[in-house]
């Protein structure tokens, strides 16, 4: 189990009633309705929890890949992002969800931004937090 050096932030968060039910944000920014997705029995007019943490990994990522760039005194090509895939589906013990991250650096030398998403992978919260816990599929567009 890895433990934190210092706290540098908290996010704080309430969900009631679960995947049809309503998930706000201890600042009242984040408010939102949730909803179980067609494909699973619900009625799909919402966002669900899968989307959530698709959009959360993607920005991480993203935030981790211009890290890197930085200690290397270098930025990120305008028109980089994270097309996030989170997929859910049974495993032996109930549910599981597995990631693919689709990243687009725009005109960087594939070999470069394989190795600049390597890097990444490293200090990405989300991938240090889901490392031998879930598949993570990077895929360089």
């Amino acid at each position: 189990m890895q433990t934190l050096d210092k706290v540098l932030y908290t996010a704080h968060a309430t969900a009631t009633g679960g995947r049809d039910g309503k998930a706000v944000s201890s600042d009242g920014i984040l408010d939102i309705a949730l909803a179980r997705p067609a494909e699973m029995g619900g009625k799909g007019d919402g966002t669900n929890p899968e989307q959530l943490f698709a959009a959360g990994y993607s920005a991480c990522f993203l935030g981790a890949m211009g890290f890197v760039a930085g200690q290397q005194k270098k930025g990120l090509p305008n028109g980089t992002q994270i097309a996030g895939d989170v997929s859910i589906g049974p495993i032996p013990n109930g549910f599981g969800i597995a990631v693919v991250l689709n990243i687009t650096l725009p005109g960087l030398p594939r070999e470069e931004a394989e190795a600049l998403v390597h890097a990444a992978h490293q200090v990405c919260p989300y991938s240090n937090a889901t490392r031998g816990n879930i598949a993570v599929t990077l895929n360089v567009v």
